[in-house]
């Protein structure tokens, strides 16, 4: 026991005494810079390092396997940005970014009546909502290989034209949408691919967490559960 140690990270909803290191770590402090950059201007002041740090473990990851790189709920594009920005995605040949998100908050008719009782209609509207597209298509305009497909997931599953998928983000803030996405994909995801949820271990997004603990369990695995929120699935070889 080290009763002593005081805390070396302290936000998102995570206080802890262990290593990290990685906070003074230039190049993630650079990627990090990107990944909270809105449009091509202005930056959001917003910390949730040790989750956008997870995202770059699971992409680093899904880089050893087949297949392009997906996220549904990109939002401002924080943890895509900081992946992509880590990675140096865009000089990647062969793999493709593509990037769901309504850019217009939620659909709220996708809310069951239990999200709606804990309050997640009109929950994470976003910034400026009239021009979050343009802002997404300013931040990543100097990527090639990214792709933005607007509108409300399960409806636009079908325009992302990926044979295989090594890393999948979901953060779309209720069950309907990100179950549906893990189904379409879940047979494109290549062995050794992950699956990187941002909502599952937050307490208000428990119909997400019990959703997917259905999805895992019915394929004989189990969600690794974070204290940063997140939750992770690796396929299986």
């Amino acid at each position: 026991m080290h009763d002593s140690i005081q805390l070396q990270y302290s936000a998102d909803g995570l206080a802890t005494a262990h290593n990290s290191e990685f906070l003074a770590d230039r190049r993630f402090q650079d990627a990090y810079r990107f990944g909270m950059q809105v449009g091509a201007l202005r930056r959001i002041e917003l910390h949730i390092e040790w989750r956008a740090w997870i995202a770059i473990w699971a992409a680093e990851q899904a880089l050893l396997v087949p297949g392009d790189f997906v996220e549904c709920g990109v939002h401002t594009g924080i943890l895509s940005g900081t992946v992509m920005h880590w990675t140096n995605f865009r000089a990647i040949a062969g793999r493709t970014f593509w990037l769901l998100d309504t850019f217009n908050g939620l659909p709220e008719d996708q809310l069951s009546e239990s999200e709606r009782k804990i309050g997640l209609q009109g929950y994470n509207t976003g910034y400026r909502a009239g021009d979050a597209l343009a802002d997404i298509n300013a931040k990543f305009r100097g990527f090639p290989n990214v792709r933005i497909v607007p509108g409300a997931v399960p409806e636009t599953l079908a325009k992302v034209e990926a044979e295989r998928v090594a890393y999948l983000s979901i953060d779309m803030n209720m069950a309907l949408p990100e179950i549906a996405a893990a189904e379409h994909f879940w047979p494109k995801l290549s062995p050794g691919g992950i699956i990187l949820l941002d909502d599952y271990n937050w307490v208000p997004h428990i119909n997400q967490k019990r959703a997917f603990d259905a999805f895992a369990a019915a394929r004989g695995l189990r969600v690794l559960g974070l204290p940063t929120g997140q939750g992770i699935i690796v396929k299986p070889p």
